[in-house]
């Protein structure tokens, strides 16, 4: 209860700061927070219940090892944050809407007082998010509506376990609280390739040590083939997006640009289906697939996907230290957005100090 009335209190702060053309918005969120609260339980507590199946009672030990372990080899938050579990009765927790103009690659934002500006709009409900997309879409964006399984809120609640996540293999399992626990740990207002980017970075690296630590060598090496296939889907996005990227710079009419940009996403769907007949991608991307391609998909992978490699490069200055990491990821946290980007992409700058 506490920490609902908690929600509650912040709510009701932030919402004057939004605006009432929002108070919808904030309202709903208010309510799906509240009831994800109301329905936690402490893991411990359900570990220790005699009604609790086994399975779950298996998988929730799990997530109490890989908890302990974020905390004592990365250090990441020690709070109870994922130490409660909630069963919400659907496969997803929120749903996001992310929209792009139709011949744009950069995603629409909105701003809150929170979390600042970000490139997507999330709702409790289905419908409700929806209802935004089929709004967008009328106004010609290029919209993409998708299920989360899991979220964020960034240190000022105790984030739950969820249904929703909780019955995934052992790398996603991790590999989400990783991500999860770096946004609480560091994230900068209004600067999603930055934030996602290193929770990116604190994710793989997790994973990697996780199942070097405990896993045996057929789920390592089984990790690892994935990990390859990601790398070549993420590839074959990332030269959709750079290809994309140079049609909407050409000087061609509104009619020619359409023309193009349906040609190449045609193209690019046929070659999805050429890398799984040459056996370089498997059927398990087919689910992403079936939603197609558009400016506002692509948008979100390369939001997630970019800076990965400089985080990587920072990793590996600091040896391998998640310490010396974090501290160098908050210096630059403290720069300008431009100042950050540059420092990353390893343009000469003066020399990078902390911000009094």
């Amino acid at each position: 209860m506490k920490r609902v009335l908690t929600y509650l209190w912040m709510i009701l702060i932030t919402i004057p700061l939004s605006g009432c053309v929002d108070f919808g918005y904030y309202l709903q969120c208010a309510k799906g927070q509240m009831e994800v609260s109301s329905n936690s339980r402490p893991i411990a507590e359900i570990i220790e219940d005699p009604q609790t199946t086994p399975e779950t009672r298996q998988k929730l030990e799990k997530v109490l090892l890989i908890r302990n372990f974020a905390v004592t080899e990365l250090g990441l938050p020690d709070n109870d944050s994922y130490r409660y579990y909630a069963d919400i009765g659907r496969p997803y927790v929120v749903w996001n809407v992310v929209a792009a103009t139709e011949f744009s690659l950069k995603p629409k934002q909105w701003c809150f007082p929170v979390a600042g500006c970000v490139s997507y709009r999330g709702y409790f409900k289905q419908k409700d998010a929806e209802t935004l997309a089929s709004s967008l879409q009328k106004e010609n964006y290029d919209v993409d509506l998708y299920g989360v399984q899991a979220y964020s809120t960034l240190g000022w609640f105790d984030d739950p376990v969820l249904n929703t996540f909780v019955t995934s293999s052992d790398a996603r399992l991790a590999g989400l609280l990783f991500h999860e626990l770096a946004h609480q740990l560091i994230y900068i207002d209004g600067d999603t390739p930055f934030n996602e980017a290193f929770a990116m970075t604190v994710q793989i690296e997790g994973v990697r040590r996780w199942f070097q630590q405990t896993a045996n060598p057929g789920e390592w090496q089984h990790f690892l083939d994935q990990q390859v296939q990601t790398e070549v889907f993420q590839d074959y996005l990332q030269t959709t997006h750079q290809q994309l990227s140079i049609l909407y710079r050409q000087d061609l009419s509104i009619e020619e640009m359409r023309t193009e940009k349906q040609q190449l996403i045609t193209g690019a769907m046929k070659q999805f289906v050429q890398l799984k007949k040459s056996g370089k991608l498997s059927h398990r991307f087919d689910r992403w697939m079936a939603r197609g391609l558009n400016n506002a998909r692509l948008a979100g992978i390369a939001t997630y996907r970019e800076l990965i490699p400089d985080f990587q490069a920072i990793l590996g200055q600091c040896m391998g230290e998640f310490d010396c990491f974090y501290e160098r990821v908050r210096i630059l946290g403290k720069v300008s957005k431009a100042e950050r980007l540059a420092q990353l992409k390893g343009v000469p700058q003066p020399p990078l100090t902390e911000q009094k």
